[in-house]
């Protein structure tokens, strides 16, 4: 393993060129707002990524607008690029609109994309080979006259494969005509590491005379983007474009994520960001999740939650002697975190591991009743990897150290329409429970059965434990458990909470949903209750029931 810190000055830097703002939001379902591609540019510039390509100024008044935004913020290091495509056949350069659209971006960079394959020059594009060439050499000369050019040899490695000759040619127009850069793109996604290693070495000889600096820009079709950009490193590739997170059409980019990490910590001779950031990469990746409002990958490597969560017995009994036993790395070193996980596959060190702040590790008779708990709970369908709370509660109880701080006595929902000709659907919950030897009855409405319980649960609670202002439910969901059983399986609920410090969930499993979130519910202000040892305020009286006029959000 390479810590960031030892960097040494033999390294050969290998540059970091971003098109999460370009090629990422071709990916199904991503759409970047202004707003969104400043933020994410902003971001990709803390951490040092060489070239950051905003988007097309021809294609959109979004990307026009992105251009005239970036100028007003210092990026560092960090050069913006924007991206277009050669000139048009039978058109000058210079009167081109798409290359008037990249000069009046105002970018130090222009990444110009031409066609390496002559299939795709004959028969897609219906111009000459030599018109090719043309179109490449005269647009690479017209913008390189006021700017710095980045030329990606789009299908590269099929124009290889087809015609070597004439891809060769293609590389020699741009690197003869001012481009930087070469980018060899496996535009398809559907070649192999030996493969691209080989042509990288081709590519090399063929600009040999040319001071151009190689880059690789791989396409994860065949789920070998990142085996196939390191290939291409190695072979003396200097720049990788991807996106973060390898978001992109199809099957996406090649990820940035495990590229960075790559270079920096597992091989041996590169350097990139400058040396450093690599703390940053989970924040960053779940940032450009969060912006492009997409689920994370929990088996994402490096960053993703379960990157470095351990769930068999035998490896947490392992990973607490010596964690490098089943990880490949610091998870620190790129700003994730080990995760013990307890399931029915636990043994008694997850137990231990997460049970550690209630000091019951010499207790070995407790770690079993525990563990046995929890085989006995999973087996109904319960799940307390991300039941955290639950579980804490489950061990309280075990142990024989929890005390409820109110006791659910009964609970009633009544749902319908309001007005049915214009489908007013309303959702009312009157519960009653037990604090001491006092009965409470309450009531509320909500947007639906579980909204109702939890604004009646809080209307009930909060004179008497006014923490419970401070919490809220974040996130539900349910999951059948059987779904043979159809309409009489058990669900599974997993509810999210938060307050001002943390956030925890909480599991219940029931054939009846509602009673699976009810009890979900009880356990997450229970939890909240229990981290806080909440003393209850004076003991009010007993109210009538009354119902609020107005839905609870």
């Amino acid at each position: 393993m390479k810590p960031a810190s030892s960097l040494q000055n033999d390294e050969r830097a290998v540059e970091i060129y971003d098109t999460t703002l370009r090629d990422g939001s071709q990916g199904e379902g991503i759409s970047f707002s202004l707003q969104d591609k400043l933020n994410i540019a902003r971001r990709l510039a803390e951490i040092g990524i060489d070239f950051i390509e905003g988007g097309y100024p021809l294609s959109n008044e979004k990307d026009v607008a992105f251009f005239q935004r970036i100028r007003q913020f210092d990026l560092g290091s960090s050069q913006v690029c924007a991206f277009g495509m050669t000139r048009r056949k039978a058109f000058r350069a210079e009167a081109d609109p798409g290359m008037k659209a990249l000069i009046a971006a105002e970018t130090p960079v222009v990444t110009l994309v031409g066609k390496t394959w002559d299939y795709h020059v004959t028969d897609v594009l219906s111009v000459s080979l030599e018109e090719n060439l043309a179109m490449i050499g005269e647009s690479v000369e017209y913008v390189a006259r006021s700017r710095r050019v980045i030329y990606d040899a789009e299908h590269f490695f099929d124009g290889w494969k087809a015609n070597p000759a004439f891809a060769a040619k293609t590389l020699v127009a741009a690197a003869s005509s001012g481009a930087t850069h070469l980018v060899l793109c496996d535009t398809n996604g559907g070649t192999l590491p030996e493969e691209i290693a080989d042509l990288v070495r081709l590519a090399r000889q063929a600009i040999s005379g040319y001071d151009v600096t190689l880059g690789i820009h791989c396409h994860n079709d065949g789920d070998l983007a990142v085996a196939n950009s390191l290939a291409a490193v190695d072979a003396g590739a200097g720049q990788v474009q991807g996106t973060i997170n390898g978001i992109g059409e199809r099957c996406g980019n090649v990820d940035l994520i495990s590229i960075i990490a790559n270079l920096s910590l597992k091989k041996r001779g590169y350097r990139v960001l400058h040396g450093g950031s690599l703390e940053s990469l989970t924040e960053l990746s779940r940032y450009v999740y969060e912006t492009a409002n997409l689920q994370w990958r929990g088996s994402q490597p490096f960053v993703g939650q379960s990157a470095f969560a351990h769930k068999g017995g035998m490896h947490v009994h392992a990973v607490n002697k010596a964690a490098r036993t089943y990880e490949h790395i610091d998870p620190t070193l790129v700003g994730n975190e080990r995760r013990i996980l307890v399931s029915e596959l636990s043994g008694r060190s997850n137990i231990a591991a997460v049970t550690a702040h209630h000091n019951l590790a010499e207790n070995r008779a407790l770690m079993d009743a525990i563990l046995a708990e929890v085989v006995r709970l999973e087996n109904q369908g319960y799940q307390f990897e991300s039941a955290g709370a639950s579980f804490d509660l489950l061990v309280r109880k075990v142990a024989g150290s929890y005390h409820p701080h109110f006791t659910p006595v009964k609970y009633r929902i009544v749902a319908g329409d309001r007005d049915a000709p214009a489908r007013q659907v309303y959702a009312e919950a009157i519960i009653k429970l037990r604090i001491g030897d006092t009965l409470f009855f309450d009531a509320a409405e909500g947007h639906g059965p579980v909204n109702a319980l939890d604004a009646a649960l809080r209307k009930a609670l909060e004179p008497i434990y006014p923490s419970l202002s401070e919490m809220r439910l974040v996130d539900y969901k349910v999951r059948v458990v059987d779904s043979g059983a159809g309409t009489a399986a058990a669900i599974r609920v997993n509810i999210e909470s938060c307050d001002h410090q943390e956030s925890w969930g909480t599991t219940s499993v029931s054939e009846n949903v509602i009673e699976a979130s009810w009890q979900a519910l009880v356990d997450a202000v229970e939890y909240k209750l229990h981290k806080e040892e909440t003393k209850p305020a004076a003991m009010p009286q007993p109210q009538p029931v009354s119902v609020s006029s107005e839905p609870i959000p």
